[in-house]
This record gives structure tokens, sequence and C-alpha cells, in this order.
């Protein structure tokens, strides 16, 4: 079995109360998503984040082919970090970190996400020719929407 992970970390120049309220939303990850994958959420992002909270999501991640995904928010510790857990998707596996940090000028967020893929060989066969390339465009885009909102972040 074969788990693998994926880290990101982005500086933002903004206070660590208005990265939380938009990144902690789930209403807003339609905003960082990439349009082609007609991202749409089904249920569940009606309430503040909060342990216990699940959310369902259409999606198209891959050769246009549409699935629901369904996860729940698992751990919540307001201004410092959440997780996402899928329970229903595309991967057989699927455990998201967000976490968030006050530095100077600004805050650093950083997200590690672990995620095993289905199809046993065949899933690690495929993993990286497509899933890990689509999943480091997901974030180079979302980075880049993000430095598109909330500008680039400069040393002091």
């Amino acid at each position: 079995m074969k788990v693998y992970t994926k880290y990101s970390t982005q500086k933002l120049p903004i206070s660590l109360e208005k990265a939380w309220d938009f990144l902690s939303d789930p209403k807003n990850l339609k905003t960082i998503t990439p349009d082609y994958m007609g991202f749409e959420i089904i249920s569940g992002a009606n309430k503040k984040m909060h342990p216990g909270q699940i959310i369902q999501y259409k999606v198209t991640p891959v050769l246009n082919i549409p699935c629901t995904w369904i996860t729940e928010i698992t751990h919540v510790i307001e201004n410092q970090f959440f997780v996402d857990e899928q329970r229903f998707g595309p991967y057989a596996f699927w455990h998201h970190k967000h976490f968030l940090k006050e530095i100077p000028g600004g805050i650093e967020m950083e997200d590690q996400i672990d995620y095993k893929l289905p199809l046993g060989i065949l899933g690690q066969l495929v993993h990286p020719i497509l899933v890990k390339p689509k999943l480091d465009e997901i974030f180079n885009y979302r980075s880049n929407k993000l430095i598109e909102l909330f500008g680039h972040y400069t040393t002091h």
C-alpha cells in the first residue's frame, strides 16, 4: 500500500484573521479551484467550519468524469489549523491538514496532504503521469489565485 504526501507552503501579506476567514470558509473553495474542474458545493457549507461538518461537492478532476466528493472536517482550532478527510470520493484515502501562522508582514499557510489512490498497482502507475501533475496544477492555480486576491508577500 503506497501512501503519498504532498506539501505546500505559501506566504500572504494579510492578517491571520483575514486568512482564516477566507480559507476556513468552504464556499471559497470554488474561488481557488480551476474552473475546468466544475467544482460545485452541493451541501454542508452553510455554517461556520466545525468538527464533524460534512461537505458534499461535485467535481470533475480528470478526463471530464464528474464525481461526488464528500469530506468531513475532523479538527478545527480557530486561526491555527483544520483538517478535512475524504469520506467518499476519488481517493482510497485523503487526509488534508491546513496550518496557518503569523509571520512578520503576513501569514504562512502550510498544507500537508496524505493520500492513497484506488486500484492498487494501477493507481501507483498513473500517479506520476496523471495524479501528481494534476495536484501540482491545482495547488499552483490556488497559489496564483491567492496572490491575485491578496497580493504578493514581500519580506521587510
